[in-house]
């Protein structure tokens, strides 16, 4: 018998999550039955996205979340004993998967086959070769339609899926300009392509130093964060600017009857007939193995790099979302079993 460790949402949040929130339960696995298969988990992922759908989940379940996992028993010819999979199994250290297990929301996905990586860890599939790429890879792509010689700023730039969409602008021969809260994360930005960046929270002036990095205006914002520097970075779009809203992670923490004011969007959008639409890794699920390819071809070669703040120890997933939350990461957050 496999006992198995899982984080159960105990209790909704309330600003910044608490370890309190959570229940460590430990539980006696089953024998597997036919078609069914066992696996460990190696890597877990830990995403802003989690706080803002636990508003939207009920108390009691699994946490949510994906992991790179290793099959250590199976009865499913697909899923051989030795194989990585990549599964939206939550916060478990062991689960039980098999074909008719019901999915529990619409960000689950299949469990799929991952194979090694000779020169760079397995986690990359949480990170650039999973939903970090893709939704990079297409939120970008497919909303701001970047062209050669435009000017693109994101927010969040040094999170992990804001430095991959400046490496991808970099790559369709943008201007890229990165806003971080340190100026460790800036340098760390220019370092990977990166033209330049603003330390939003030491700069004297946000828009005269925005100015002074886009003369000419800006052609494609990569939003991750929202409030008042999404309204001051949206008034010095040009004309037919476009706009991919991927989070809004500094209001994450409040709830819907504390939002943080910010200043209104619409004459900025109307004066410069902006495009501005919101993007979900679920709808990429029809391309996600054509983006993978993508990604790891540039990775292979050198055009991507990445950096990966690991975690050690399943007991401290809470602290991972945690320390996310506060920014304490540079690149792809990462727990190791």
């Amino acid at each position: 018998m496999v006992k198995a460790k899982s984080f159960i949402y105990a209790k909704h949040f309330k600003d910044m999550p608490q370890a309190s929130n959570f229940d460590l339960i430990e539980e006696e696995l089953p024998e597997i039955k036919d078609e069914e298969f066992l696996c460990e988990a190696v890597f877990l992922s830990i995403d802003p996205y989690m706080r803002a759908y636990a508003s939207m989940l009920p108390v009691g379940i699994t946490m949510i979340g994906s992991q790179v996992a290793k099959v250590i028993d199976s009865k499913n010819l697909q899923y051989p004993v030795g194989s990585y999979v990549l599964g939206s199994f939550g916060w478990r250290s062991h689960t039980i998967w098999g074909p008719n297990n019901k999915k529990k929301s619409s960000l689950e996905q299949t469990p799929y086959i991952v194979p090694d990586l000779i020169h760079h860890p397995i986690s990359l599939y949480l990170g650039i070769l999973g939903m970090t790429g893709n939704t990079a890879l297409f939120g970008f792509l497919d909303v701001c339609k970047p062209m050669a010689g435009e000017t693109v700023v994101i927010t969040g730039a040094a999170g992990a899926v804001g430095s991959h969409v400046g490496q991808i602008a970099k790559i369709k021969g943008c201007r890229v300009i990165g806003i971080s809260g340190t100026d460790e994360k800036g340098e760390w930005l220019k370092s990977i392509g990166f033209d330049d960046y603003i330390n939003y929270k030491t700069v004297t002036n946000f828009s005269v130093k925005l100015k002074e990095l886009a003369p000419n205006g800006i052609d494609c914002y990569f939003d991750n964060v929202g409030g008042e520097l999404t309204s001051l970075i949206m008034q010095q779009m040009n004309k037919f600017g476009r706009i991919s809203v991927c989070g809004s992670i500094s209001a994450y923490n409040n709830d819907y009857n504390s939002l943080p004011k910010a200043t209104i969007l619409q004459p900025s959008i109307v004066a410069n007939q902006l495009t501005m639409s919101g993007i979900h890794a679920t709808n990429y699920y029809d391309r996600w193995m054509s983006g993978i390819k993508q990604n790891k071809m540039w990775l292979e070669e050198g055009k991507l790099i990445y950096k990966e703040h690991v975690v050690d120890g399943f007991e401290n997933m809470p602290n991972a979302l945690i320390g996310i939350l506060n920014g304490v990461n540079t690149g792809k957050v990462v727990v190791k079993v």
